[in-house]
């Protein structure tokens, strides 16, 4: 008995070296629906200092997607980095943190210089498919790519007109976003390589909006 009676004692000692904590019951995670995946530029171009206060395009991107990102309450999202190739940096997930990690930490030229728009929607593509298949545990809800870029389809497998065209038959909403300066000159000319009717022609066939963003007061919407 009296061994029992330590062992009990010493148990009783461990457990509160532990210092355990109540932490009340677990709360669900509210949850939106909502599925959102951004598709940035990180092309070459997207160096150019040419936003307001001396920035480069991404770093205005990574400030004012990372502020979007914080709003995102009980939203699913992904991210997808894209230049001369497309590839995901991170999954659908409600880890919004991590998104916005990942998100700081790209960099101008890590997928190659050019620019694949098509190919990046493509990839956006197959990940929606990815999620239908898996519909039952994570329920249903409209997926929406938010796609940014600065130039014009300069490489890729698949041209931006065939991937709008396809996104549209998966149900995939595309907004796109034209980022950078005009770049106008004094006779008015411009050296933008932005491809605005593309962008307007892929948010019009999936259901989306074309959106200028010339500085970042353009890119604060909700």
């Amino acid at each position: 008995v009296r061994s029992m009676l330590f062992l009990l004692v010493w148990l009783l000692l461990l457990a509160a070296a532990t210092r355990p904590q109540w932490l009340g019951d677990a709360q669900p995670v509210p949850s939106t629906g909502r599925r959102l995946l951004l598709a940035v530029d990180v092309s070459g171009s997207m160096a150019s200092e040419d936003m307001a206060g001396g920035l480069s395009r991404l770093q205005v991107v990574q400030q004012v997607a990372g502020d979007f990102l914080r709003r995102r309450h009980g939203d699913r999202v992904g991210l997808i980095l894209f230049g001369t190739r497309p590839y995901l940096q991170a999954p659908l997930t409600a880890d919004l943190d991590t998104v916005r990690q990942f998100l700081d930490q790209a960099m101008v030229g890590v997928a190659g210089t050019q620019t694949a728009i098509g190919d990046a929607i493509g990839l956006a593509i197959k990940r929606l498919r990815d999620e239908k298949s898996q519909a039952g545990k994570h329920g249903r809800g409209e997926t929406v790519l938010i796609l940014l870029t600065d130039g014009s389809n300069t490489a890729g497998a698949m041209s931006p007109e065939q991937a709008a065209k396809l996104a549209a038959a998966a149900g995939l909403r595309i907004y796109t976003i034209g980022v950078g300066s005009s770049g106008d000159d004094i006779f008015g000319m411009t050296g933008s390589d932005l491809d605005e009717d593309t962008l307007r022609g892929i948010a019009q066939a999936t259901g989306g909006e074309y959106f200028r963003a010339t500085d970042a007061s353009d890119f604060r919407h909700d």
